[in-house]
Parts: structure tokens; sequence; C-alpha cells
């Protein structure tokens, strides 16, 4: 009886402890590890999330770069460090969903290793095909991939990247033959797209150049239409039910993080993501807060699917 009791009132006194912290949040700096290259998308979108942290939390809200690796380098950092809200991880699709089929010893786990705060940033990316192509729809491109098999090529960033993997789930679900002509990032690749050596890329840029009649977009690989180009119809609208490939971005914090932590940071972020200079900023993208619960089961979703995707395509682990 002794023991339970003792046991009984450390338990107690623990859990106090851990609510009077949880309380006083936060009393020093908060850092998010981002895993890109300062001036890129992601470092970005980190950053101004940052800014507007800041006076929400009382305290210095800063971004650390840790690229590498895949992301692997910032995604391991953070999941060592201690859970208690002054360390966060600024984590992608490849972060999150993709890394997990990709590696064989990935040395973070995406869902036990971590506690999810808010989805922030959808990005679509754009199906875009050299004018010279025969196609002006997602309708009219897979019949010429169907008449043309093997003969088409569709260019991305890297073995394993989103933009190869949004055609690879292209090609599964529309059933054709396109061949994969993978470049060492996304840039010279669209670039080789708009010379006419490359058919098609599911790229992130593509809507200035469309302008200039350098490339055609025939659809947005998201599930709903973007605010960017709401004209644009989505691959699902224009012929292939089941399609969506994006780019996302999400804020997490190590697993264990005191869940009034959670939540004080993810209300902070929703209202940062609210504001209208957000939109203006970012317009070429889509704002989606998102609860705790939420980011949890769409990252769940997500895994399965793209290692559905990266079997079907035979891409081994590295």
């Amino acid at each position: 009886m002794f023991v339970t009791r003792t046991i009984i009132t450390i338990a107690v006194a623990f859990a106090t402890i851990t609510v009077a912290h949880a309380q006083s949040y936060p009393t020093k700096v908060v850092r998010i590890v981002a895993p890109y290259v300062p001036g890129g998308l992601g470092d970005l979108l980190s950053r101004a999330i940052a800014t507007g942290l800041t006076p929400l939390l009382g305290q210095q809200v800063i971004v650390e770069n840790r690229p590498g690796a895949s992301s692997i380098i910032a995604m391991q950092t953070v999941a060592k460090s201690p859970a208690d809200g002054y360390t966060l991880v600024f984590a992608s699709a490849t972060s999150l969903a993709i890394n997990v089929s990709t590696f064989k010893n990935l040395p973070y786990d995406p869902v036990k290793d971590f506690a999810p705060v808010s989805l922030c940033f959808t990005t679509p990316l754009y199906l875009v095909v050299h004018p010279s192509l025969p196609a002006r729809s997602v309708k009219e491109l897979i019949a010429l991939a169907k008449a043309r098999p093997g003969r088409l090529t569709f260019a991305s960033g890297g073995n394993g990247t989103t933009n190869h993997l949004a055609g690879e789930l292209f090609k599964s679900l529309a059933r054709v033959d396109m061949r994969h002509i993978p470049y060492k990032s996304a840039g010279p690749a669209m670039i080789d797209v708009m010379a006419g050596h490359v058919d098609l890329m599911f790229g992130g840029a593509g809507l200035a150049d469309a302008q200039t009649g350098k490339v055609r977009v025939l659809a947005v690989t998201s599930a709903r239409r973007t605010a960017a180009a709401p004209e644009l119809p989505t691959v699902q609208e224009a012929g292939l039910p089941g399609y969506e490939a994006t780019l996302w971005f999400g804020i997490l914090a190590p697993a264990n993080t005191p869940v009034t932590i959670v939540n004080r940071l993810s209300q902070d972020i929703n209202n940062v993501l609210s504001q209208p200079v957000m939109r203006q900023r970012f317009s070429t993208g889509d704002i989606t807060p998102s609860t705790p619960d939420e980011l949890a089961d769409f990252i769940k979703r997500e895994i399965p699917k793209w290692r559905k995707v990266i079997t079907s395509a035979k891409i081994e682990p590295e």
C-alpha cells in the first residue's frame, strides 16, 4: 500500500510540474529547424511563420537552417531534442511521407518520433507540356501516351522527388507508359521542357512560362483548384479520378511534447496563417492550417499512398 501511494504521489507531482511548465510556456527563444537552404521556398515560409509567431508567443522565434541528406539531418535533430516546445521542425511531404519508403534505415520515425502541430502550406504542382506536344487537355495527354507507349518523356528534379512521384502516380492511375528523365534539380528539368528536349513535367513552376508561351499548363495536381490559378482544372476534374499530388509543409514538435503546448502553438500558428499579408506574400500556393489531429491523420494517409507508388515504380530504397 505504501509503495502504491508513493507511486501515485510521484505521478501527481510529475503531472503538476508538467502542467505548470506548459502554462508558463514559453520563457525563452523558440527554434524552428528548417531542412532547407536559405532563400528557398521552405526557408521563406518558415521564416514568415517565425516572424508572425514572435509577438504572439512573447518570445523570439528563430529559424535554423539544417539542410542536407533529403532533410534527414534536420528531422533527426528535432526527433532527439527535448520535448518542451522550444525546438520545432518545418517539415515537408518528403520528410514525413516519402523518405520512409525511399531509405532502408531511416534514423527517425515520421509518426512515432513527432507530435504534429499544424499543416501550413499546400502547393500544387502544375502539369506542363511543351507547346509542340499535341495535347491540350489531360484526356488528350492520356490518349497520346496510350498511342505512343514508352515514347513520351517526363522530367523531374531527381529520383524519388515529389515531381517524379507525381509522374509515377499519373502513369499508374492512367495506365500509361511514359519514360522518366531525372535531373539534379527541378530548375534544369523545367528548362529542358521549355526547350522541347522533354515532353512534360509535374513541376512547381510553369504559370509565368505559360503566359509567355514557353509551356502549356494542362492542370493542377491538387484535389481542389488552387487560388493561384483558379481557371485551371485539377487533374481529377480533367479526366483522371483519384489523382492528387502536392508539395506540403507542416510544423511538428518532438514526440511527447505536452498537449497544452502543442495546442497553444497550433492555435497561434493558425492565427499567423490567417493574416492577409501571408496570403498576399505566398499567393502561388494555398495556406492550409489544421489541427494537430488533422495533420496526424493526413501524414498517416500520405505514407501508404506514396509507398504504393514507390513500390509500383520499382524505386529501390537507398
